[in-house]
């Protein structure tokens, strides 16, 4: 998503496409539509010249074992990529991407794609991109929850992550946590798990990296 002009570019349901969020590129850059799904998302980024692999070319044995285990555990894992940036002009964008969690159902779409729940972004108030149990983050619209207590709450961007993600998600059991950055460019980070790796670089070099959560 652009917080400059807020358009954004969701896609879902994808099987051969190399690079999902180049995809999401497309649509949001060229498309007249806001979110496409399966054979006609990825019709769409073939005929943007993207790269398309075979279905083996995303499989690795860690995560077919992860699979095996997982149904025999019922156990729930995420795999959530998420990147906010802002310019020197206070362009605010944000992206997400992520394969859903393990053993889901046949047709399952999660938070990331939805503009709102895991990604959002907008000029003058910031930009975040979640991770975790995508039900919750959909059903509290997380992030522009997040957004609209900035807004029009007149909160920072980090007392609203708390509110909703160490608080409101956290109180319906929905486990998870955000990145952001607000319009100043400060770091914003919430997380009600035991872990989430993260990182980021500052507009002085400062790079920081972390996996438990302070």
């Amino acid at each position: 998503m652009n917080g400059s002009n807020r358009k954004a570019g969701p896609v879902a349901g994808l099987t051969n496409i190399k690079n999902p969020i180049d995809a999401a590129i497309a649509v949001m850059e060229y498309s007249p539509h806001v979110f496409l799904i399966g054979k006609g998302a990825e019709s769409f980024s073939i005929s943007q010249g993207l790269d398309t692999v075979p279905q083996s070319y995303f499989y690795t044995e860690r995560l077919y074992q992860e699979h095996l285990d997982e149904l025999k555990a019922k156990a729930e894992k995420f795999g959530t990529v998420g990147a906010v940036a802002i310019d020197l002009q206070g362009n605010i964008a944000a992206g997400t991407s992520t394969g859903g969690i393990t053993n889901k159902e046949f047709g399952r779409v999660g938070d990331v794609p939805i503009i709102g729940a895991g990604t959002y972004a907008e000029n003058g108030v910031g930009g975040l991109s979640a991770t975790g149990h995508g039900e919750y983050f959909i059903r509290n619209v997380a992030t522009y929850d997040i957004a609209s207590q900035v807004k029009y709450g007149h909160k920072t961007l980090d007392q609203a992550g708390y509110e909703t993600v160490m608080k409101k998600l956290k109180n319906q059991g929905g486990a998870g946590g955000v990145i952001g950055l607000d319009h100043k460019g400060n770091v914003v980070i919430h997380c009600n798990t035991a872990a989430m790796p993260r990182g980021y670089i500052n507009s002085d070099g400062e790079l920081v990296v972390k996996i438990d959560i302070d």
